[in-house]
């Protein structure tokens, strides 16, 4: 046994080193073949001309080598039909001339009117006269016969030689078992057969052969050999002008398919080409219409609709730029009244002491709300810039880390008001990436302060990560609060959406924060996302590339909190716990249990546990 396992494992271990030996060859041999074979592959996916004439090329020469099979397998019957029929009537005659001579000159021994003349003679004589007719059309061969003659002899004559006319090997070229068959029957046998001439060569021929009695009454076999030269000469005539005939088909095929193919594909590029300029924001370019076909139609329908598009969006542009016009004109012209404004509600809210307390409560709020207006007009103006594509990054390289302590610094009062604390993880090591601070700092402000007002008193944790290919970093933002409801996730992004509007803000927020920290990501070619569960908290994650320009393809921070994940697993467990206690318990009892009261309730006492360890 142990023999057995050393050489199962010395020849896997062999059969290892092998493999490792041509993977570098297979894979040198892959990275060469996979150049021209992807550019083949995309030629083939993107050029439809190229189909169209392979599958026109392809179902050609598929139709014409059925046809030639079918034309070349009729030719063939045809000429073999008739190569039997003459063959046949060529062999009976001779046959019938073979045996009338035998008669003939037994006759004329018997009544002295004649020298007898030997066997042997007399068939070569006979060889030589039925094949003189036949020079290069059929051979006649003549070889002994192990039968008794047909009249009554003291036995068989001893056997003779072979004779024949012509370069061929006639005992090679005739079968035993063909001359067993006509030592057996008297009657005419045909044999599809093969010619062994003397230089070795061979030749398919037709070989009719008969059993007949010599002039002496012995008995000899007589065969006619007919080869197919003439038969395959015009056989491969046929075979080769079909095949000329149907490259030539093919051919032509193909050059129509292309020409029928081009004169539909050149306007359909044409137009492909065009709308990519289109897009690019040309809107002048057209298509040249010739003619009055379909194609000529598509082209002018083509044309109006860039026309009604170049309108359209000519409208659309006027009535942006008027928009953000009239945003910037009236932010510019709000702020000389709300200057004046300020400095009075400064006054009074400065003096507020000596007022009446509903008075002092007013002064109060005319100061909160001109605050937010003022934050607002900030905010319509950067919504402004970035409509305008006016925004501009400043970006260099920055520990991330300085960026959020600032952030939790400032925004540590308003966690305490709030009864959590704001904690930070994952600041042990340097989160370099190129940014902008001041709009990474607006960003991160707008989502720690949305989370310690969505987090309903709860702790708040910031998160930063950054990947270990060096091409991206992260922040995320995690609170434990009311989360957010199915398909609220990609609406929180939009301007002014709110997911309870009934809802009171403390810090006077303005519904446009989390659409500028949108476009503060987009302009860093990074990406702002949003994750929430009814009662299970939200988290806003914020993926950055390391350098300005780059596109990075993941985040080093899940979207999903892992506490969230936990509990799930853990409520899956314990659901499917619960099923299989009932199930147990129903094959026990014989009849249905509901669920164990406690199961639920440890499942959410494991689940709030975790989440509280989060939190501290």
């Amino acid at each position: 046994m142990s023999d057995r396992v050393w050489w199962r494992g010395s020849r896997l271990l062999s059969e290892g080193a092998n493999s490792g030996r041509a993977q570098p060859a297979i894979r040198i041999f892959g990275r060469v073949a996979r150049g021209p074979l992807l550019s083949v592959m995309r030629l083939w996916r993107r050029n439809i001309q190229l189909r169209v004439v392979a599958s026109t090329l392809l179902l050609s020469m598929a139709v014409v080598l059925v046809l030639g099979v079918v034309v070349v397998g009729q030719v063939r019957n045809g000429l073999l039909e008739a190569k039997r029929q003459t063959a046949q009537s060529q062999a009976d005659g001779g046959f019938a001339v073979a045996e009338d001579l035998a008669v003939d000159a037994d006759e004329r021994g018997d009544s002295g009117a004649a020298p007898a003349v030997d066997a042997g003679t007399w068939l070569n004589n006979i060889v030589e006269q039925l094949a003189s007719g036949g020079q290069g059309v059929y051979y006649v061969v003549a070889l002994s016969s192990d039968q008794v003659p047909f009249g009554p002899d003291d036995g068989p004559a001893p056997p003779r030689g072979t004779r024949s006319m012509g370069d061929i090997q006639a005992a090679e070229s005739i079968s035993a078992e063909m001359r067993q068959s006509l030592d057996g029957s008297s009657t005419t046998y045909r044999q599809y057969g093969t010619v062994v001439r003397e230089n070795g060569e061979t030749e398919a021929a037709l070989i009719i052969g008969k059993r007949l009695p010599d002039n002496e009454g012995n008995q000899y076999q007589l065969y006619y050999l007919f080869p197919f030269t003439q038969e395959e000469k015009s056989l491969s005539l046929v075979t080769g002008t079909l095949a000329t005939a149907g490259l030539f088909l093919v051919a032509l095929l193909g050059a129509i398919a292309w020409l029928v193919v081009r004169q539909v594909v050149t306007p359909v590029r044409m137009a492909a080409g065009i709308a990519e300029r289109l897009a690019a924001g040309r809107l002048q370019e057209r298509m040249k219409v010739s003619g009055e076909d379909d194609i000529a139609r598509l082209g002018e329908s083509f044309n109006k609709m860039a026309r009604n598009l170049q309108t359209q969006i000519q409208q659309l542009e006027e009535l942006s730029r008027m928009q953000r016009r009239f945003v910037s004109d009236v932010s510019h012209e709000l702020r000389t009244p709300l200057t004046t404004v300020r400095m009075a509600a400064d006054l009074i809210h400065e003096a507020r002491g000596d007022f009446e307390p509903a008075t002092a409560r007013s002064a109060e709020l005319l100061l909160s709300q001109l605050d937010r207006f003022e934050s607002l007009l900030g905010d319509l103006l950067e919504i402004s810039r970035f409509d305008a594509g006016a925004a501009h990054l400043e970006a260099e390289p920055t520990d991330l880390r300085d960026v959020v302590h600032r952030v939790v610094e400032g925004a540590e009062p308003l966690a305490e008001r709030k009864g959590g604390r704001l904690l930070v993880r994952g600041d042990g090591a340097p989160v370099v990436a190129e940014v902008d601070p001041r709009r990474i700092e607006r960003v991160l402000r707008n989502l720690v302060v949305n989370a310690i007002e969505h987090g309903e008193g709860g702790n708040v944790v910031v998160r930063l990560a950054a990947g270990r290919d060096g091409q991206a970093v992260a922040v995320a933002v995690r609170d434990y609060g009311i989360g957010l409801r199915p398909g609220e996730a990609e609406r929180v992004f939009n301007r002014f959406w709110r997911a309870d509007p009934a809802r009171a803000r403390t810090t006077g927020g303005t519904g446009l924060g989390l659409s500028i920290a949108t476009e503060d990501a987009r302009l860093h070619g990074g990406l702002l996302e949003a994750w929430g569960e009814p009662g299970g908290g939200a988290q806003f994650r914020l993926t950055l590339p390391c350098t300005v320009g780059a596109r990075p393809r993941r985040s080093p921070l899940p979207l999903e909190p892992d506490d969230s994940r936990a509990r799930r697993a853990v409520r899956s467990g314990a659901i499917a716990g619960a099923r299989a206690i009932s199930a147990g318990a129903a094959e026990g009892n014989g009849h249905p249990v509901g669920r164990d009261p406690g199961s639920s309730a440890s499942s959410g006492a494991s689940s709030g546990g975790e989440g509280g360890h989060e939190q501290r």
